[in-house]
């Protein structure tokens, strides 16, 4: 077992958790760990299809949770189902750079006022609730320097950057202001079964993913040599976890990454090699897609693993192989 994998999940037993945005792919996997491990969850969702969400994600625990269908911007649901609740993970996003470049307002209505919705109804009637929020590594911008740490200056090149990191410190102020205990864990590109792969929509990893699962080309922007950070969701559900059964995350932020960095043909050949028979293909970048590109991203996990003993457990390689074990068995339900 490697260093830091011990995550004891006792805590969670009888605990009252909310996901919102519990049908897409990092809820829904979050959701099967907390019911394997003891808690009530409660799921809230309104499968948005901009979002990702997908009822076959919990095709198995459906009879095991209770499931809310509503939209995060009604403010009335939120708070109704907010009281007596223990945690709440807010998995909820429109998730689309490219979207939020062309639809800003809806964007800043999820990943803007969503957010707000949920912190005003934990202040209003459930001040005890611990509440983790899922931010993103691409709200960083363009590296300032390496690796890039929490103190790091942010300057997104997207709207939903932006957004994101605009809902992060709302978190905070709420923590700060109100009392409330707050955690953000910002994530990189996150890959694994249950996800959106039909569209480049939900990362590029996943959408390189879809492709190989259907034995098509992957098509790479420029020469793809530009860093990125993966990492497998089961070790992204464990740091989410980890995070909300513990004190010393209250009102922090945490880089929830892997050890290792990739290029992106390098990730493109991988996902080749271990999922599908097509090739990488290069071509010229778009010019829309040009102005909002970062370069590279070397993200340092070290707070997280120092402050939550949280250690990613798996690599890219055996991280697709699993990915691919999934989709096998289910892979029309997830290309539409």
């Amino acid at each position: 077992m490697k260093k830091g994998s011990g995550l004891d999940l006792s805590t969670l037993k009888r605990k009252r958790i909310m996901i919102t945005g519990g049908l897409g792919f990092i809820g829904s996997s979050l959701a099967h760990a907390c019911l394997k491990h003891g808690a009530h969850v409660s799921i809230y969702d309104c499968l948005d299809p901009r979002s990702g969400g997908n009822i076959y994600n919990i095709r198995d625990i459906k009879d095991s949770v209770e499931l809310i269908f509503s939209d995060i911007l009604n403010f009335d649901e939120i708070s109704r189902h907010i009281t007596k609740k223990d945690i709440l993970f807010n998995c909820c996003a429109s998730t689309s750079h490219s979207f939020s470049m062309r639809e800003p307002w809806i964007d800043l209505d999820v990943n803007g006022r969503g957010v707000i919705n949920q912190l005003e109804a934990v202040r209003r009637f459930n001040r005890d609730i611990k509440f983790v929020q899922i931010g993103t590594t691409t709200q960083i911008g363009k590296m300032r320097y390496k690796p890039i740490d929490e103190i790091h200056p942010e300057f997104p090149t997207d709207i939903y950057s932006a957004d994101k990191s605009v809902s992060e410190k709302y978190v905070l102020i709420y923590g700060r202001a109100y009392g409330i205990r707050v955690s953000v864990l910002r994530l990189s590109n996150v890959f694994g079964p249950r996800a959106s792969i039909h569209s480049g929509d939900f990362t590029f990893v996943n959408y390189f993913i879809g492709l190989a699962l259907q034995n098509k080309d992957i098509t790479v922007y420029g020469d793809g040599a530009q860093l990125r950070n993966v990492i497998y969701v089961d070790d992204c559900v464990s740091a989410l976890i980890r995070a909300a059964v513990s004190e010393k995350s209250n009102n922090e932020i945490f880089f929830a990454t892997a050890d290792k960095h990739y290029s992106v043909a390098e990730i493109a050949d991988n996902i080749v090699k271990h999922i599908g028979s097509g090739k990488v293909r290069f071509i010229s970048w778009p010019k829309e897609r040009r102005v909002t590109e970062i370069g590279d991203a070397v993200i340092s996990n070290e707070k997280i693993k120092k402050i939550l003993n949280w250690y990613p457990q798996k690599e890219l390689g055996k991280g697709l192989v699993e990915t691919k074990k999934y989709y096998e068995k289910c892979l029309g339900y997830y290309l539409k």
